[in-house]
């Protein structure tokens, strides 16, 4: 059997967090997390959260974080996203671990690049119903809170709030995917079974930004 070597690819939130702990409970050894940030922004393209914050994750999780910039249009992001990877895998790293669920275009995205990589496409929790993933999440120790959500159907009072079955129920009222799928919020993971101890948020804000989608955005200003 070839060694189990791989790279997670790293958003922050809790499905990339989950997907990557479950390659490591199947005998992967993830040796890097790759993480994209807008090339404008410098922070996390769809989580808004500072490429230093990601760090600092990272270094309680223990595993080494590499980040790259990349553009917003599509076809420059999948160049760029190959480029990436085809420079961090080495000789040794057969794998890449992905957080996606339930999504078919995202899947085939991640099958034909991958393809194209001559790397294996790993996918934890794919065709889990999102419930019994947050249920698994939850019950294994890990804490996440909301740091984006789309501002049309999700108010700002949503932001800084815990990933908990309380919160499932209300989402399923309003009509949003408990795992926030198809991009309706996103998360921070702060603590968990591959933490060495948990993010505690200080000093935060809500922040409206307009684009092509509106969002409210944590502003994270102060943790340790």
């Amino acid at each position: 059997m070839p060694d189990l070597n791989a790279i997670a690819s790293w958003s922050g939130g809790k499905d990339s967090c989950l997907a990557c702990y479950k390659a490591i409970k199947q005998g992967y050894n993830v040796k890097l997390l790759l993480n994209f940030i807008s090339r404008e922004s410098k922070r996390g393209c769809f989580h808004g959260l500072e490429g230093k914050l990601l760090k600092f994750q990272a270094d309680l999780i223990g595993i080494p974080l590499i980040q790259r910039e990349v553009s917003p249009d599509m076809q420059k992001y999948e160049e760029e996203f190959k480029s990436a990877v085809t420079e961090l895998r080495g000789k040794d790293i057969n794998t890449m671990v992905f957080g996606d669920i339930y999504l078919l275009e995202h899947e085939s995205w991640i099958e034909r690049v991958s393809a194209d990589l001559n790397i294996r496409a790993l996918e934890p929790l794919w065709n889990n119903s999102p419930e019994k993933i947050i249920d698994e999440f939850v019950d294994l120790g890990f804490k996440s809170v909301i740091v984006s959500c789309k501002a049309d159907v999700m108010g700002k009072e949503f932001l800084g709030r815990a990933i908990d079955r309380k919160l499932v129920k209300e989402l399923k009222k309003i009509g949003v995917c408990p795992c926030g799928e198809k991009g309706e919020f996103h998360t921070l993971v702060v603590d968990g079974p591959i933490f060495k101890s948990e993010i505690k948020i200080v000093e935060s804000d809500p922040v409206l930004k307009e684009g092509f989608w509106k969002y409210w955005f944590l502003d994270i200003k102060k943790y340790n």
